[in-house]
C-alpha cells in the first residue's frame, strides 16, 4: 500500500497522524479513498472540477505528478505519496 504523508495544515483531518497507507492503484483513487477515510479531505486537495488546486503538489517518490500522469499516475506498493502546499511570500 502506498504511504502519504500529510502536512500539518491538514493533520487535523487525519486524527494528527503525520502518515497514513491507502490502499490505491493511482492518485485519483487515492483522493476519493482519502476523501472516505477522513471526510474534508479532498476539498483541501481539489477544486471544484476535481483538478488538483494549483497551490497543492503532489509528489510520488519525490516526482512532481505534474511531470509524470497527474492523477493518473500509478501508485505500487511502497510509494510514497507527499502533499506539500505551496507557499508563498517575500516582498
Amino acid at each position: 500500500m502506498p504511504s502519504v504523508r500529510i502536512p500539518t495544515p491538514l493533520r487535523k483531518l487525519t486524527a494528527e497522524k503525520d502518515e497514513v497507507s491507502v490502499n490505491a492503484s493511482n492518485v485519483a483513487e487515492l483522493i476519493e479513498v482519502m476523501e472516505s477515510q477522513y471526510p474534508g479531505i479532498k476539498d483541501r486537495l481539489c477544486d471544484e472540477s476535481g483538478n488538483v488546486r494549483r497551490f497543492i503538489n503532489l509528489y510520488v517518490n519525490n516526482e512532481d505528478i505534474r511531470f509524470l500522469d497527474g492523477k493518473d499516475t500509478q501508485l505500487n506498493e511502497g510509494d510514497i505519496v507527499s502533499i506539500i502546499p505551496a507557499i508563498a511570500g517575500g516582498r
